[in-house]
C-alpha cells in the first residue's frame, strides 16, 4: 500500500496537471501543435529523402542486374570492346557479359516513353545478371520463336505501361540520334515495378545505334573476389573503372547527401522553435502559478513534486504533439513526392518518382525529438521554480529574476564564442557538422542573452521623465521584469533568427546564380541537342547560315575520376586564352608552361579534389590517363559535382571525338534574331532545341526557385509559427496581470489607458525581439552562406541582404505583438475592478 505522503504528492501533481488542463486547454494545444510541427517537417523531409534515394539505389539496381563486379566506362564514349576478353580471362573472373547501355525513346516526342536500352550477350547474361534476361510471351499474344532476332525487344512492364506498347507491336525506338524498328518480344520480370529498362541482342544495339567496337560495360560474376579486384585495375586502362555495388550505392548517396543534409537540419528548425515555445508557455505558465506551487509546498509537496507536475505536462504535449506530428509528417511526404518529387526539386535524380517508404527507426526518433524538446522546455521553466522560497513566493507572483540584480551574460557570451569557434572548423566527411554546431550554439547563446539585451536598451530610460503615464507604465514594466520580457522574446528571437538566416542565404545565392547567368550567357542563341551529338556535317551546316556571326560549339560528357563519387562534367569547348572569356568566369589563374595541355576547373571541382591553379591533374581521357595543368577555376553554379573544361582541339586530339551537342551562336550584325531561328529550324535534326539568353535565364531561375521550395517552406513555416509564440506568450503574459490591471484602476486609470499601456509593452517588446532575432540571423546567415554552403556544395557567394524581408518581419511581429497585447488587455480589463482583486483581500 501506497504510503499517505507519497498518495498525497501524487493526487497533488494530478490535481496541478488537471487543473492546468481543465482551465488553459488552448494553451495546451497550440504548444502541442508547436511540436506537431516541427515533428511533421522534420520527419516528412527525412521520408521524402530516404524514400528517393531507396528508389534511386533500386534503380541503378535494376538496370546493374545482380553482377559481383562492373567495368564500367568513365564517360559516355564506352571503351573499346577488345577489353573484354582480357577482363574474361582475368584471375578470379569466372564470366563476364558485355553490355551496350544507351538512352533511349519509344516514339518521335522528347520525355516521353524514356528508358534505358540495354544491349546483351543472352548467353553471357544468363549466367551472370539473369535479372535481366527477358521472357518470351506464350499464348494468343506470344511473339517471335527466336529470342535472339535482332529486332527482338523486351520492356519492363514500366516502359509498357508508359508507352502503351504491346506484345508483338511493332515499334520505333530512338538513341545516339539513330533510329530502329523492334517487335515487342516479351517482357522483362525479373526487373522491379517502376524500372523504365529494355534489352536487345548486343550486335543489334551495336549496329543499329552507331555503337560498332565500343561496350559501356561488363557485368561480372567471379569466383575470388580478392583476386579479381586485385588484377582488374591493370587491365582495363584509363576508359574504364571497376565498380562494386557498394561503391555505386555510395556514388549515388553522395549526389545528393549534402542536399539531404541540409534539408534535415532546416526541418529541425522548426522543432527547435518548436521547443523554444513550449519554454516560453510554460515558464508563463509556471510564473503564473507560482503562489499555486508556494501554497502546495506550505502543505507537504517536496521540490521534486513541482518539477515533476511541470514535466508530466510536458510529456503530454510531447505525446500528443509527437504522435500527431508523425501522422501529418507522413501525409506531408506522400504530398511532396507528388509535387516537388523524390529529391524535393532538387534536380539530383533523372527520375523523381519515388513511393513513400516508412522508417520506423525515423519515426522512433522524431517521436523522441518531439518529446525531448517538450519536456526539455517544460523541467527548465519548474526548476526555477521549484528554487523559490514558498515565504516569498506566497507574497510575491512577479518576475522571477529579481530587477535590481544584475543580469547574468557570461553564460550567452561564452555560447556566441564558442559557436564562431565551431564555425571556423572543417567539415568531417564532407558534411558540414562543425557548421551547424555552430548555428546551434550561437542560437542558444543569442537567446540565453535577451535578458541582458532587454535591460540595456531600456537602460537610457530609466533615468529619464517619461511624457504620459501608460508609457511611463510600460517601460517600468518592462525594465522591472527582464526575466518575463526575456521569456516573451526567446521564441521570437529564435524563429526570427532561423528565418534572417535562411532568408539572408537563399537571396545571396539566387543573386549570385543571377548575376553569374547574366556574365555567362554572352551569345545571342543556344542550340541544344538532345539524346546524342551534332555531326560535323550538321555544325558546317550552322555555321555557314546568313546571319551567323560568330559560332561556338562544345560537348559535355560525364567523366568518372572514381568509383564511388559522381562523375565531374567534361566540357570540350573554345577558350579565349590571353583575353577575357565572358562565358568563364575566373576567379583564380596561373601560368601554364609550354608544352602543356591546359584545363580549367571549375570551383567545386577544386574544392572537391584539391586541383589548384598550376598543380599538375592526371585525367582519363582518350584511353589513357592523360597529365594536364590547371590554368584557372572558374565560377559554376549549375554543377554540384565539378566540371572542366579543355579546348576543342585538344579534347579532339586526345579522343578523335568531333561531334558537339551545344552551340553557342552570336549573331552578325543587323540579323534578326527570329528570322535566324527559321532558317536554323529548316537545317537542324529533330532534338535540337533553340532558346535566347533571357529564357535560359528565366529556366535556371526557375530551377532555382523549384529546388529552395522547401526551403520557402521552412521559412514560412519559422516565421508563422514565431507569430504563433508572439501572440501566445503576449496573450498569457496580460491574462495573467488581471489583477495588477484591477489595482490600476483603483488607483484611476482608465481602461483606455490600460490598453495603451499595453500597446506600448507589446510594440516595444516585438520590436526588441524582431532586432534582437533579425541582428541574430545576420549571423546565422554568414554561418550558412560562408560555413555551411561552402563545405556542403563547394559554391562560394557574396552576402545579400533580403532588406525586404528583414522590413516585413520586423513590422509584421511588431504589430502582431501590439494587436495581440491589445486584445487580451480588453479581455483582462473587461472585469470589474473589485472582482479582479478581490483575491488580494
Amino acid at each position: 500500500m501506497a504510503e499517505p505522503g507519497l498518495l498525497r504528492s501524487r493526487l497533488a501533481i494530478g490535481w496541478l496537471v488537471a487543473g492546468e488542463w481543465r482551465w488553459h486547454p488552448g494553451r495546451f494545444a497550440a504548444i502541442a501543435i508547436a511540436i506537431a510541427v516541427g515533428v511533421a517537417l522534420g520527419f516528412a523531409v527525412h521520408l521524402v529523402n530516404g524514400s528517393a534515394l531507396a528508389s534511386f539505389e533500386q534503380a541503378v539496381s535494376g538496370v546493374n542486374g545482380a553482377a559481383d563486379l562492373r567495368v564500367r566506362a568513365r564517360s559516355p564514349l564506352g571503351f573499346d570492346e577488345q577489353l573484354y576478353p582480357r577482363v574474361a580471362t582475368a584471375a578470379g573472373v569466372a564470366d563476364a557479359s558485355p553490355v551496350v547501355s544507351l538512352s533511349a525513346r519509344i516514339g518521335d516526342r522528347p520525355g516521353r516513353g524514356a528508358f534505358t536500352l540495354l544491349g546483351l550477350d543472352v548467353i553471357r547474361a544468363a549466367a551472370v545478371t539473369p535479372g535481366l534476361i527477358g521472357a518470351r510471351a506464350t499464348g494468343p499474344d506470344a511473339g517471335g520463336d527466336d529470342v535472339f532476332a535482332a529486332d527482338a525487344l523486351f520492356l519492363s512492364r514500366a516502359v509498357m505501361t508508359a508507352t502503351g506498347a504491346r506484345v508483338r507491336q511493332r515499334v520505333v525506338v530512338t538513341a545516339n540520334r539513330r533510329a530502329a524498328s523492334f517487335v515487342v518480344a516479351g517482357t522483362l520480370p525479373g526487373v522491379a515495378d517502376g524500372q523504365a529498362i529494355g534489352t536487345i541482342d548486343i550486335a543489334a544495339a551495336q549496329w543499329r545505334f552507331d555503337r560498332l567496337g565500343r561496350l559501356d560495360r561488363l557485368d561480372l560474376k567471379v569466383d575470388d573476389r580478392a583476386a579479381a579486384e586485385a588484377a582488374l585495375p591493370g587491365l582495363i586502362g584509363a576508359n574504364a573503372v571497376v565498380a562494386t555495388t557498394q561503391s555505386e550505392a555510395q556514388q549515388g548517396n553522395a549526389l545528393s547527401r549534402a542536399y539531404r543534409v541540409n534539408l534535415d537540419m532546416l526541418a529541425l528548425v522548426a522543432l527547435l522553435t518548436g521547443g523554444f515555445l513550449v519554454f516560453s508557455a510554460q515558464s508563463l505558465s509556471v510564473a503564473r502559478r507560482l503562489r499555486a506551487f508556494a501554497l502546495i509546498r506550505t502543505l507537504g509537496l517536496p521540490r521534486g513534486g513541482i518539477i515533476a507536475a511541470v514535466a508530466l505536462e510536458g510529456a503530454v504535449i510531447g505525446v500528443v504533439g509527437a504522435a500527431l506530428g508523425l501522422a501529418a509528417g507522413y501525409a506531408l511526404a506522400a504530398l511532396a513526392l507528388r509535387w516537388f518529387g523524390g529529391d524535393l526539386g532538387g534536380g539530383y535524380f533523372a527520375s523523381g518518382s519515388a513511393a513513400v517508404v516508412f522508417q520506423p527507426v525515423a519515426a522512433a526518433s522524431f517521436f523522441l525529438l518531439g518529446l525531448a524538446a517538450a519536456m526539455l522546455g517544460s523541467i527548465l521553466p519548474a526548476r526555477a521554480a521549484a528554487r523559490a522560497a514558498p515565504a516569498a513566493a506566497l507574497k510575491n507572483a512577479g518576475d522571477l529574476l529579481d530587477p535590481r540584480a544584475p543580469v547574468r551574460w557570461r553564460a550567452a557570451l561564452l555560447l556566441l564564442l564558442a559557436g564562431g569557434a565551431a564555425a571556423l572548423l572543417p567539415a568531417v566527411a564532407g558534411l558540414p557538422v562543425f557548421g551547424f554546431v555552430a548555428m546551434a550554439l550561437l542560437l542558444a547563446g543569442g537567446v540565453a542573452g535577451v535578458p541582458w539585451l532587454v535591460r540595456w536598451v531600456l537602460a537610457p530610460w530609466r533615468t529619464r521623465e517619461i511624457a504620459g503615464v501608460p508609457r511611463a507604465l510600460a517601460l517600468r514594466h518592462v525594465q522591472g521584469a527582464p526575466g518575463q520580457a526575456a521569456i516573451a522574446l526567446c521564441g521570437i528571437v529564435a524563429s526570427t533568427a532561423l528565418m534572417i538566416a535562411m532568408a539572408t542565404m537563399v537571396t545571396s545565392f539566387r543573386g549570385a546564380v543571377d548575376e553569374w547567368l547574366t556574365q555567362v550567357l554572352s551569345a545571342d542563341l543556344y542550340l541544344r541537342a538532345d539524346g546524342a551529338a551534332l555531326d560535323g556535317a550538321t555544325q558546317r551546316r550552322i555555321a555557314a547560315l546568313p546571319g551567323v556571326g560568330e559560332v561556338a560549339f562544345s560537348r559535355q560528357l560525364p567523366l568518372s575520376i572514381a568509383a564511388d563519387r559522381p562523375p565531374v562534367t567534361l566540357i570540350a569547348r573554345p577558350v579565349r586564352e590571353g583575353a577575357r572569356d565572358p562565358s568563364l568566369v575566373l576567379i583564380d589563374r596561373a601560368p601554364v608552361p609550354a608544352g602543356a595541355t591546359p584545363i580549367w576547373v571549375s570551383e567545386p571541382a577544386a574544392r572537391l579534389y584539391g586541383w589548384t591553379p598550376g598543380r599538375a591533374v592526371a585525367l582519363p581521357i582518350g584511353g589513357r590517363s592523360t597529365t594536364f595543368r590547371v590554368a584557372g577555376v572558374w565560377r559554376d553554379y549549375a554543377r554540384q559535382q565539378g566540371a572542366i573544361v579543355i579546348r576543342n582541339r585538344d579534347y579532339v586530339r586526345l579522343t578523335g571525338d568531333r561531334r558537339r551537342d551545344e552551340v553557342a551562336v552570336t549573331l552578325a550584325p543587323g540579323t534578326d534574331a527570329a528570322t535566324l531561328r527559321g532558317r536554323m529550324t529548316a537545317v537542324l535534326p529533330a532534338g535540337v532545341s533553340i532558346a535566347e539568353p533571357a529564357t535560359l535565364r528565366r529556366f535556371a531561375l526557375g530551377l532555382f526557385d523549384r529546388s529552395f521550395a522547401i526551403t520557402y517552406v521552412l521559412e514560412a513555416v519559422a516565421i508563422l509559427v514565431g507569430l504563433a509564440g508572439v501572440a501566445a506568450t503576449m496573450s498569457a503574459q496580460t491574462i495573467a496581470r488581471a489583477k495588477e490591471f484591477g489595482m490600476l484602476r483603483h488607483l484611476g486609470l482608465t481602461r483606455g489607458q490600460i490598453t495603451e499601456m499595453l500597446a506600448v509593452e507589446g510594440a516595444l517588446l516585438g520590436l526588441i525581439g524582431a532586432v534582437a532575432g533579425v541582428a541574430l540571423g545576420v549571423l546565422l546567415g554568414q554561418v550558412l552562406i560562408h560555413v555551411i554552403n561552402p563545405q556542403s556544395f563547394n559554391w562560394t557567394m557574396t552576402t545579400r541582404w533580403p532588406v525586404g524581408t528583414i522590413v516585413g518581419v520586423t513590422a509584421a511581429l511588431t504589430g502582431a505583438a501590439t494587436l495581440t497585447a491589445i486584445i487580451a488587455g480588453r479581455r483582462a480589463t473587461a472585469t470589474e475592478a473589485i472582482a479582479a482583486v478581490r483575491e488580494d483581500w
